[in-house]
């Protein structure tokens, strides 16, 4: 097998620390993570500390990166929950910075893989049609998924490397400071609730608690990710990725609530933001109580992210048509992906055993 080496740019976030797990997990590729902190994980790749934004600290310090065959960028900037046009310049340098430095000295460059996601359809603005496919009409923009696939199609032509980007929902997974990570919100939210003695209430919409929602197991997304890259016939595609099912909050929350062997609170709509601004110290007790490691509360948890999934009273559906069509066929269970990404963060020591 040709040797195959992957740049992976944004490697601590919930998609890039996954996928760079998943990759040491099966062998075969050389890689190199990019991102300010080390990712927290050990095993053979080379980690380089290098700010995206800047297009002259990213010549100097991946010039030497001569030999990369796959590009995998799931670099976003922290504030990247709405699609302000100030984000989309921003959004879009850090891709150009990556592309613009590494086509020209990366002579057998097979293939750029790029993340997008479900606001690709307009769920962050109301009520969007489901489930969405992914040749349905954009809507009106500032949107920088746009600009980036819009870069990278023009930027392909006439080349030998081609591209293809996955659009999930929800991704779930461990990450400390990511800000699109359901887990986290609901773990530490639960915890944050049992240990003020309260009950674990939805704090979403009537229509939230009622609608159709589908979240995206991050070692699947990698998995995916890894199939797109190298699968030929899915050169400069896009492709919907979720679990594969649907979940309704109001069938999903009592069980969530016995697996943190709480009760479940009625439905109240809160803002996650405001309610939890000042609970900082509640959860510095937990840590210090049950031995857990010492992540700050502001790294481990974004409550902007909750407010986010948990407010809009619509379904947020896509269509699985075409990545099946193309050949991937793989499945996770919702709940059950929930339940062991709780118990991995309890053996991490990140959460709380039960009790």
């Amino acid at each position: 097998m040709p040797k195959q080496k992957a740049l992976i740019a944004g490697a601590t976030g919930v998609v890039g620390r996954n996928l760079l797990k998943h990759l040491l997990d099966i062998g075969g590729w050389e890689i190199t993570a990019l991102s300010r902190r080390k990712p927290d994980l050990q095993g053979a790749y080379e980690h380089i500390s290098v700010d995206l934004m800047d297009a002259s600290q990213c010549r100097a310090s991946l010039g030497h990166l001569t030999d990369v065959t796959h590009i995998f960028f799931a670099a976003v900037t922290t504030d990247a929950l709405a699609m302000a046009p100030a984000l989309v310049s921003k959004n879009l340098t850090l891709l150009r910075n990556v592309v613009e430095t590494m086509e020209p000295i990366a002579a057998d460059l097979q293939h750029i893989h790029f993340m997008q996601g479900t606001k690709w359809y307009g769920s962050h603005l109301g009520p969007f049609k489901t489930p969405a496919r992914e040749d349905d009409p954009r809507h009106m923009p500032p949107n920088f998924y746009y600009n980036q696939w819009d870069y990278m199609v023009e930027r392909q032509k006439g080349k030998s490397w081609n591209y293809s980007s996955a659009r999930p929902h929800a991704i779930s997974g461990f990450a400390i400071g990511n800000p699109s990570n359901l887990t986290m919100v609901l773990a530490i939210y639960a915890t944050i609730s049992k240990e003020l003695g309260l009950p674990l209430c939805h704090p979403g919409t009537p229509g939230n608690y009622q609608a159709l929602y589908q979240c995206t197991d991050s070692g699947l997304l990698a998995r995916a990710m890894v199939w797109m890259a190298t699968t030929p016939h899915c050169a400069n595609q896009a492709f919907n990725i979720t679990n594969g099912d649907l979940i309704r909050w109001e069938n999903l929350w009592p069980k969530i609530a016995r697996h943190f062997n709480m009760e479940a609170g009625a439905r109240r709509h809160i803002s996650l933001v405001k309610t939890m601004a000042d609970k900082g110290s509640v959860w510095e007790d937990i840590v210090r109580k049950h031995g857990l490691r010492p992540i700050a509360y502001k790294d481990i948890v974004l409550w902007p992210y909750g407010d986010f999934v948990f407010t809009p009273g619509y379904d947020v559906v896509s269509n699985l048509g075409k990545l099946r069509q193309f050949g991937f066929h793989e499945y996770v269970d919702t709940e059950q992906m929930f339940f062991r990404l709780w118990d991995d963060m309890r053996r991490e020591k990140i959460i709380p055993p039960v009790h």
